[in-house]
């Protein structure tokens, strides 16, 4: 499996996961929703800011998942892992406003970032919100840059 990581854009991560400051993605959710239980080390994450195309891929190195987490759950792992994250100790009050009353949470380890030719992907089928996609080929969806 394949997968597309759609980033938002304002947070600056994806040039952090290309300078290693970021070495892992973690997924925050209300309800379990994909990638949950989609994801195994060894796979492809493509990664994409939010409104341009593909620029980088990394491979899953390992994969944790929590659940029923509270509010001081969810602050423990936050701060486990921010720096790895978010390439910062500091939390932002957006970063804390994302993860408010979710319950769900996907940490997934990345290694061997690397830049690669831009391309767009085709999001028909997977609805206009959707921040990550799993495929069996990412062929399949991957568009040239116009």
């Amino acid at each position: 499996m394949q997968h597309i990581a759609i980033m938002r854009k304002s947070w600056g991560l994806t040039q952090k996961i290309l300078s290693r400051e970021k070495i892992i993605e973690t997924r925050w959710y209300k309800n379990k929703a994909r990638p949950w239980n989609f994801l195994k080390a060894g796979e492809t994450i493509f990664f994409k800011d939010s409104g341009k195309p593909v620029t980088l891929k990394a491979t899953i190195s390992k994969v944790e998942q929590f659940e029923d987490l509270n509010e001081k759950q969810r602050q423990t792992l936050i701060k486990r892992f921010s720096a790895k994250d978010l390439g910062t100790t500091g939390i932002s009050q957006e970063i804390e406003e994302h993860i408010k009353g979710k319950r769900y949470a996907i940490i997934i380890h990345l290694k061997d970032p690397k830049a690669i030719r831009p391309f767009q992907i085709d999001k028909t089928g997977y609805g206009t919100q959707a921040s990550w996609l799993s495929v069996k080929d990412i062929k399949k969806i991957k568009r040239p840059v116009n």
